[in-house]
């Protein structure tokens, strides 16, 4: 595979994910687990997300749609951050989750609107949290 396939892929997944969350997956890749890092950024990040038929907003909807209806909670927190990061807004992750609801289940999508209201609350506070540092209001 071409090294330009993984440069793609760690754009990408820096872009969607944010570069914090990326050097720390890295950094606690181990002789074992260092594959996988290397298939998920040719693959999924180079491969499949950087593509150009769909917009990192869309491929947000479709990921977050498809965690909530297979109940893969243990990654909905984090495709929030990158909806959010990618320009949906609340509003819209709550009408994506309601309407999920409607062909995935009530249980799976009462499960990620409560992940989802984490990340929320937690993102309102780091704003909160921002604005004081700065002396902003």
């Amino acid at each position: 595979m071409s090294d330009e396939l993984h440069a793609q892929g760690m754009a990408v997944r820096r872009a969607v994910l944010g570069a914090a969350h990326v050097e720390r997956a890295a950094a606690a890749a181990t002789e074992f687990s260092a594959p996988w890092q290397e298939f998920i950024t040719r693959h999924a990040w180079g491969g499949v997300w950087a593509r150009e038929g769909l917009d990192l907003r869309t491929r947000s909807v479709i990921t977050l749609t498809a965690l909530t209806a297979l109940g893969r909670e243990h990654e909905i927190a984090m495709h929030v951050r990158a909806a959010l990061r990618n320009g949906l807004t609340p509003a819209e992750i709550a009408e994506l989750l309601i309407h999920t609801s409607l062909y995935a289940g009530v249980p799976t999508a009462n499960a990620a609107f409560a992940i989802a209201q984490q990340v929320l609350q937690e993102q309102d506070g780091a704003a909160t949290d921002c604005a004081r540092d700065t002396g902003a209001g």
